[in-house]
């Protein structure tokens, strides 16, 4: 039996989502049906509708859900029946990099969070009510809707004394931001740190970096707003990228003994190159912003051999959602990681304008409530 909901659904690459009813089948056994209260707009629900990363559509987007569970699957062992939760990536749980822990690079992982269907048996969750299909399980959760079916491996019970619209979008830029630095970079305290781009994943590498006891801590961006925020939330100095050269700044910041870990959030070839140049002997450049399949970046090989750095990639903050999310929740009850500096919340109805004020600017991480 179906349950009718509402949901925003893209229909068309770079188009504004329509506001929708649509059927929600019935839970499978590995999943729970939730009652979405918030989720987060983030860069990569925008360029999965515009068509950067593929997607089958029409599609129900959305992969930074909240909520209240209201139904639990047979094999859920987990999640309980009223548990308040938080949504993050799903990931297979079966894989060798699951199995040895590292969950964030799933060898399923395209299949688990961007195949529109449930890998268990191919079927959708979500149609209209004449029966076209519609892709869901976005990130295993689609929480551009007002009810999801979310497989357990994406759901994080929380506290339910923590409000929901205040937490929602740890599950995807805030763990991506933060876990870069505390999981995979750890910068040891008295380090520098470097973050290209201030928007809502760099700024939690900002707070993380402070956190972790970074004492020079730069923030890059082009906008002077973000770049005050960026100091309000731990950056001790600051590069307005359109004024300045970045790499030789970054140098004179650091008396020309160049910074120990550079996190990029542009995924811009030629800011990856640039920051490259301004690594410390041995220092590490590492990139979390999405590029276009096929991108290269032109890195120097030469002089660098003997400096020793390194670049990598690292996805969703190389976090284990379920262990890293409560870490997050409870840096924010301190006030060591006050994320709602960084947000505005909008109406489900209005979810374009929602993402429209992101893409501006005007809005660094855009929070939808739900009725």
């Amino acid at each position: 039996m179906t349950t009718t909901i509402t949901a925003a659904v893209v229909r068309a690459l770079k188009a504004p989502m329509t506001i929708e009813q649509l059927e929600l089948d019935e839970i499978r056994p590995n999943e729970v049906r939730v009652r979405m209260v918030a989720t987060g707009v983030c860069h990569t629900d925008a360029i999965v509708r515009d068509g950067v990363y593929p997607a089958q559509l029409p599609a129900v987007l959305g992969h930074e859900g909240a909520g209240i569970v209201e139904q639990v699957g047979a094999a859920v062992k987990t999640i309980n029946l009223g548990d308040h939760v938080v949504m993050s990536a799903a990931y297979c749980t079966h894989c060798l990099q699951c199995r040895s822990g590292h969950v964030a690079y799933c060898e399923n992982l395209f299949a688990e969070d961007f195949g529109g269907r449930r890998t268990s048996d191919g079927t959708t969750s979500l149609s209209t009510h004449q029966g076209e299909q519609v892709s869901s399980h976005f990130f295993g959760q689609s929480s551009f809707a007002t009810y999801a079916n979310v497989l357990e491996s994406a759901v994080i019970a929380v506290p339910k004394d923590v409000p929901l619209e205040a937490i929602a979008f740890l599950g995807c830029g805030m763990q991506t931001g933060a876990g870069a630095i505390l999981n995979e970079l750890r910068p040891p305290a008295g380090s520098s740190v470097a973050v290209s781009g201030s928007g809502a994943v760099g700024l939690a590498a900002i707070m993380a970096a402070k956190i972790a006891g970074a004492t020079t801590i730069v923030a890059i961006d082009v906008h002077d707003s973000r770049l005050a925020l960026a100091k309000e939330l731990g950056a001790t100095h600051t590069i307005n990228a359109k004024s300045v050269d970045t790499g030789k700044e970054l140098m004179r910041i650091t008396g020309d003994n160049g910074v120990n870990f550079i996190l990029d959030t542009t995924a811009v070839p030629q800011v990856l190159a640039n920051l490259a140049k301004a690594l410390s002997i041995r220092g590490t450049l590492a990139l979390v912003g999405a590029a276009r399949p096929g991108t290269e970046a032109p890195f120097e090989i030469g002089a660098s051999l003997v400096r020793g750095w390194t670049f990598k990639t690292i996805v969703q903050g190389s976090s284990v959602p379920q262990e890293f999310i409560p870490r997050l929740i409870e840096l924010w009850r301190q006030g060591r990681f006050p994320v709602e500096k960084l947000s505005k919340t909008y109406q489900f109805e209005e979810i374009n304008q929602a993402f429209a004020d992101s893409a501006a600017g005007l809005t660094i991480k855009p929070v939808i409530l739900f009725p």
